[in-house]
């Protein structure tokens, strides 16, 4: 088979997860296991193609961006003059004008699932809604005509199946997300300490509304009264949610360390942040699959979770779930779970096994069975 891949999307993202780190960890397996198939790249720049090695690869190298009217025009054109058999889109950003017989894979349906998302923007209320329709027309477009559709999880598949009823549920696919191996990050040159105040709650990803940071600031505000010996860190890219994030934790007047951010933080700055943590803190409303408290459990971190989306499904009995629509309940477990090590002992032992069900390979091998059965 002659695969594409799109790409562009491809980067590190420990800790959040992300469609640079399933880009990433799909192209390398694949190439690892598969040396039979040809596959093409198609990648936003040449450093991208930095360590990528295999007889059976190409790159066509695009700097066009990922949901703009530049992507509608010029990838079309681009990949369907390479003759390919099929591809890959990690995304729902298909073109509309694609010829080419494609695949897709869904994270997630935030956007739908979700109605408070529509305050995950900066832009003006009618361009935000002009986006948004075309967001629904591009979805609807990839989930129809691909010809198969991969979702990360039973809650993804279950939503898809949801919002679009007509499609044929057997054209979708579960396969898990991989984990990456966060201790191999853990060098002797990077395994020191984090400097961050101990002990500490964490908290690592972005801070979109769904991933429901606030209430978990007024959860932790609540706890922190009878404990302010233990702080809270938390972790992501720093942009505009992050910063509204900060004004939220004035408002909440707990002294100026009982919340820690650490913004823009490299892949060894995550890791020891996971390695110092007391708790790992988890409370989205809504989650494709969910890797930050998965790499917290791959370091022993005892894992606290919303009970909401794919988070039940993918952390199984490894975690101690709460409501995170309510701040007293989400308090309320950070208590029982702080204040009982033998329950700390359970939860980090299960969080071990858990882990083992999720592989970066098997995901691989997986899609690769999509491609064979679709082209």
């Amino acid at each position: 088979m002659n695969v594409g891949i799109d790409a562009r999307m491809l980067g590190p993202t420990v800790g959040g997860g992300g469609l640079g780190r399933y880009v990433e960890q799909l192209v390398k397996e694949l190439l690892q296991y598969d040396q039979k198939n040809r596959y093409l790249l198609f990648l936003k720049n040449s450093q991208q193609a930095t360590g990528i090695h295999a007889h059976n690869i190409d790159v066509r190298i695009t700097d066009t961006h990922w949901y703009t009217l530049k992507e509608q025009w010029v990838m079309p054109r681009l990949i369907d003059r390479e003759g390919l058999d099929l591809v890959h889109f990690p995304h729902w950003n298909v073109p509309l004008n694609l010829r080419t017989p494609f695949v897709v894979t869904i994270h997630d349906l935030i956007l739908l699932e979700e109605p408070r998302s529509a305050k995950a923007t900066t832009r003006h209320p009618f361009i935000y809604a002009a986006k948004y329709q075309a967001y629904h027309i591009t979805l609807t477009h990839a989930l129809k005509k691909s010809r198969a559709i991969i979702a990360v999880s039973h809650y993804t598949k279950s939503s898809i199946l949801k919002h679009f009823p007509s499609l044929p549920e057997e054209k979708i696919h579960v396969i898990y997300e991989g984990l990456t191996d966060l201790a191999q990050i853990l060098t002797n040159e990077t395994s020191k300490k984090s400097d961050v105040l101990s002990p500490y709650f964490l908290y690592v990803g972005n801070a979109y509304p769904h991933k429901n940071l606030e209430t978990l600031i007024e959860a932790f505000s609540l706890f922190h009264q009878r404990h302010p010996n233990i702080h809270l860190t938390l972790a992501g890219r720093d942009d505009l949610f992050y910063q509204r994030l900060k004004q939220k934790v004035v408002q909440q007047q707990m002294g100026p360390k009982a919340i820690r951010f650490v913004l823009n933080p490299s892949d060894q700055d995550l890791a020891r942040l996971y390695q110092g943590a007391t708790l790992y803190l988890f409370p989205s409303r809504c989650e494709g699959f969910g890797l930050p408290p998965l790499e917290a459990m791959s370091l022993g971190v005892p894992v606290l979770a919303s009970n909401r989306s794919s988070l039940p499904e993918i952390l199984g009995e490894a975690a101690a779930y709460f409501n995170p629509e309510h701040a007293t309940d989400i308090a309320q477990t950070m208590e029982k779970i702080f204040g009982d090590s033998e329950l700390q002992i359970q939860l980090r032992q299960k969080g071990y096994e858990q882990i083992k069900r999720y592989s970066w390979s098997n995901m691989a091998k997986q899609t690769l069975q999509i491609y064979q059965s679709c082209a």
